[in-house]
């Protein structure tokens, strides 16, 4: 036993000295398995962290594009209805400044002596313009003071009709400066009904007093043809709106609109908040959401309205948003479950490396240090102990008659007896830098850090007593059961003293053991200086 020990420590132990740079600060199996297991943890844990902010950071990214070009989507409908506007808006004031020349032409031939001396034809020719035969404009009339129909263009003698309880024509009466006038929607009587607005104008005599009213009938239905040629999708509406609030003609078309004043409607109070704009609200009307554009006519008592319905406007973003929506949702989702298959995988390398590491450092059969480990913790050790000046203690522990035991029992019966003992020599080294390892065969060694002779003799004991308390049966043995020798040395290193002389303390402190009975422990003669 002596020169086999003596062998490790002159050849191997110092070979493993030179070539092993130990890190750990202690050597323990369970501290070693833990502190690996906390290395397993930590990466595939940041992998699967960073392919979540990965696939998150994607997500941000789709949901800030397809929030902007949700935007765009509103900005490029806005600019849509105002172009429609003002298409609209020129169509308008090119008919009504038409219509306000011809009102001016009769005006002034009204109050021409020679016009109005001249036969009712030469007359007609004279008041009456091609404008006058446009395909949605109604007669030009003249009325006398009384409302009374004087002047027709419908021919020459003037229809039988009673116009004074119209409100152009009460507005005219009453106020000599309005000028132009644009009326209010109204059911004609001498076109069966036909809903008109009148354009009209005020007669004076020369002392100023009131002598009648000019008036053209213009049909909505030119409003109708002309909004209903503007595109503004499946759910759009465009209105032209008085400034009192009156609707004059909406598009989808409603009867039961037209002359409806909606004054206290929260988007026309918008309307009249500026000269033009644009902005969002639902309609009074029909409740649909839609983005409205307004203009004030700048020449006409109107508001024109063009209004697209938010379901419009966002019906291709959002087919097309919930197409790149999927396909991101699907690519994060699978880029997390990559990271958690690849932090999966990387989880089981580790842990096969672990385990690995732990075989190559310990003894299969028992779970302790193996005779490898023993010789990078002695190095550790001794060099410790030698920079701080502490005591090293040794403990040599060796089954008594193994190989007996072996040869009754069987090498299966004797593996557990050895992984038994082990067992009992792990559970009676409680310090954290303690350590065991199993030497070769049924020999093991103890290595006990600033532990003084007594205290070594005393873990030495209890590991003695444990092991015979084991009462594992062994009919060769002179105690009846299976037992173990221990032999137990310290030492204080001095600079110039090899680690082996401990190492022989110990090993002569086991043949001391054995040579005095065995199960008992034997201590060396040597002692710590003090």
């Amino acid at each position: 036993m002596y020169s086999r020990v003596l062998r490790f420590s002159r050849q191997e132990h110092t070979n493993m000295a030179i070539t092993v740079k130990g890190n750990h600060k202690t050597n323990r199996l369970r501290w070693l398995f833990s502190h690996w297991d906390h290395r397993k943890v930590t990466t595939p844990h940041a992998i699967v962290a960073a392919g979540v902010v990965i696939a998150l950071s994607m997500v941000v990214i789709c949901a800030v594009v397809l929030y902007q070009s949700r935007l765009d989507a509103m900005a490029r409908a806005t600019e849509a209805s105002r172009n429609l506007a003002l298409l609209a808006e020129r169509d308008i004031e090119r008919n009504f400044e038409l219509y306000a020349l011809s009102l001016q032409a009769v005006v002034d031939g009204v109050n021409d002596p020679e016009v109005m001396n001249a036969s009712p034809r030469l007359r007609g020719f004279a008041l009456f313009d091609r404008a006058a035969t446009a395909t949605y404009l109604g007669s030009m009339l003249v009325l006398d003071a009384e409302g009374n129909i004087v002047i027709d263009s419908a021919g020459d003698v003037p229809r039988k009709a009673n116009f004074s309880d119209r409100q152009y024509f009460k507005v005219h009466r009453d106020n000599p400066n309005v000028g132009l006038y644009v009326g209010n929607p109204y059911a004609s009587r001498l076109r069966d009904g036909a809903p008109s607005i009148p354009l009209s104008r005020r007669l004076s005599r020369p002392d100023g007093s009131f002598a009648g009213v000019v008036l053209i009938a213009i049909q909505l239905e030119y409003f109708h043809k002309l909004f209903a040629a503007l595109s503004l999708g499946p759910h759009g509406s465009v209105a032209l709106i008085a400034r009192d609030g009156t609707m004059v003609m909406r598009q989808p078309y409603d009867v039961k609109v037209i002359g409806r004043n909606i004054r206290n409607a929260s988007t026309f109070k918008q309307f009249l908040l500026a000269p033009e704009g644009s902005f969002s609200d639902i309609s009074t009307l029909d409740g649909v959401e839609r983005l409205y554009y307004f203009k004030n006519l700048p020449n006409l008592p109107l508001i024109i309205m063009v209004a697209e319905a938010h379901a419009d406007i966002y019906a291709a973003w959002q087919h097309r948003a919930l197409t790149i929506a999927s396909l991101m949702a699907a690519l994060a989702l699978g880029f997390i479950g990559l990271s958690f298959a690849f932090a999966a995988q990387l989880r089981r390398r580790m842990r096969a490396e672990s385990e690995l590491a732990m075989l190559a450092r310990t003894d299969g059969l028992t779970g302790l240090n193996n005779r490898r480990t023993l010789g990078e913790i002695l190095d550790q050790e001794w060099r410790r102990a030698k920079r701080t000046r502490s005591v090293l203690s040794l403990l040599f522990v060796d089954i008594d008659r193994f190989k007996m035991y072996n040869d009754t029992y069987g090498h299966q019966a004797g593996d557990d007896a050895l992984a038994a003992v082990a067992k009992c020599i792990g559970d009676n080294i409680r310090h954290p830098s303690d350590s065991a390892a199993r030497y070769g065969g049924e020999e093991f060694v103890v290595v006990l850090p600033d532990t003084s002779p007594e205290g070594a003799a005393s873990i030495a004991e209890k590991i003695r007593a444990a092991i015979a308390n084991l009462a594992i049966e062994h009919r060769a043995s002179e105690y009846g059961r299976v037992t173990a020798s221990i032999g137990a040395a310290a030492w204080t290193p001095e600079e110039d003293v090899d680690m082996s002389a401990v190492i022989r303390a110990a090993d002569e402190a086991l043949y001391d053991a054995k040579a005095t009975g065995r199960n008992r422990v034997a201590q060396s003669k040597l002692r710590a200086a003090q």
